[in-house]
């Protein structure tokens, strides 16, 4: 599966295709046994918010954006983990993909992670090509 689809965005607003895990590797830089396969596989929804939000769980909504209590509280506590962290905004992500489209969205996303070096995709969470090794200078 490529890293850049619409089945790797996760209704939090999250690009699995990013992950450090959809890349088999865990935070403290070891392999992980399974690859994750992103959010939505296996019919996962959203690995942060299922489990607090009932239309997640039930499947009543695609991305959280679609929801009137958008966002909601669960959503702005994961999003400022992402901003202090990564410097990602998952909100931002979501009202992008709201108002340009999720084909605008993932051309940004190639542009903001394709490696400098090989071309491949970086991960978001150490900016690192685990292709080449190339590691990008955090933001």
């Amino acid at each position: 599966m490529p890293h850049l689809s619409e089945e790797l965005i996760a209704p939090c607003g999250m690009n699995c295709g990013t992950c450090i895990a959809f890349f088999g590797h865990t935070m403290s830089g070891g392999k992980r046994k399974k690859r994750c396969q992103g959010c939505r596989a296996e019919n996962k929804s959203c690995a942060f918010l299922k489990k607090k939000c009932k239309k997640l769980d039930k499947n009543n909504i695609n991305y959280c954006y679609e929801c009137e209590s958008f966002p909601c509280e669960h959503l702005k506590i994961l999003d400022e983990h992402y901003r202090k962290r990564y410097n990602i905004s998952l909100i931002d992500n979501l009202i992008s993909i709201k108002e340009k489209g999720m084909d605008f969205f993932l051309r940004s996303q190639e542009d903001e992670w394709k490696c400098p070096e090989c071309g491949e995709i970086m991960c978001c969470h150490n900016y690192t090509c685990f292709n080449c090794g190339f590691k990008r200078p955090k933001n």
